[in-house]
């Protein structure tokens, strides 16, 4: 066996401990959604079952990211059902709280938007280079499950009014952070002189 065959890396199986959670936040999300929809916004005990179903979820994306990242299980499919299932996750939770007029839909609408412009951003780039998370990104994604969390607990009516700000500061990082993503995009396109 030469050197270079001794340090060759083995394949990563697609089958990984970070893939099993990003899956398994994929099937949470019709669980998600079918007790918001039990809940009707109105039910204390499913609005209740519906936000710890979002927390835990919302919990895989950093524990499968670290995984991934700590055991070199970072795989292809990884790389894109991560940001699918997140982007799942968080819609689905907009869309519903607009739906129960819990949310405006202008507010859905902009970090819908920003979400699924910047995914596409990521697969216009990726021959050239990926668009690492930034810290400003990571505050967003805080910052929306937060807001979310917030609107889907039954909160009483004082604390309640809390979750508007919150959900501000959330849309306010989320299109500065987009900005950002779109000069990041811009530069890996530049060819090289």
């Amino acid at each position: 066996m030469t050197g270079a065959e001794s340090t060759a890396a083995a394949p990563v199986p697609l089958l990984n401990a970070a893939n099993v959670l990003t899956g398994a936040r994929l099937m949470l999300v019709p669980v998600f959604v079918a007790t918001v929809i039990a809940s009707g916004m109105s039910h204390a005990g499913w609005r209740m079952t519906a936000c710890l179903i979002f927390v835990v979820a919302s919990a895989t994306d950093l524990v499968d990211g670290w995984i991934a990242r700590r055991y070199d299980l970072v795989t292809s499919l990884g790389k894109v059902a991560d940001p699918i299932a997140d982007k799942a996750l968080t819609g689905a939770a907009l869309l519903l709280l607009s739906v129960y007029d819990r949310l405006p839909w202008w507010v859905t609408v902009v970090i819908l938007a920003r979400e699924l412009g910047i995914t596409g951003l990521r697969f216009w780039v990726i021959r050239h280079g990926v668009i690492a998370a930034s810290r400003g990104g990571k505050v967003k994604t805080a910052l929306q499950i937060l807001a979310i969390t917030w609107y889907l607990w039954p909160m009483p009516e004082a604390l309640a009014a809390v979750g508007p700000w919150i959900m501000g500061a959330a849309v306010v990082v989320t299109v500065v952070t987009g900005f950002d993503y779109i000069a990041q995009a811009l530069r890996l396109r530049r060819p090289a002189r």
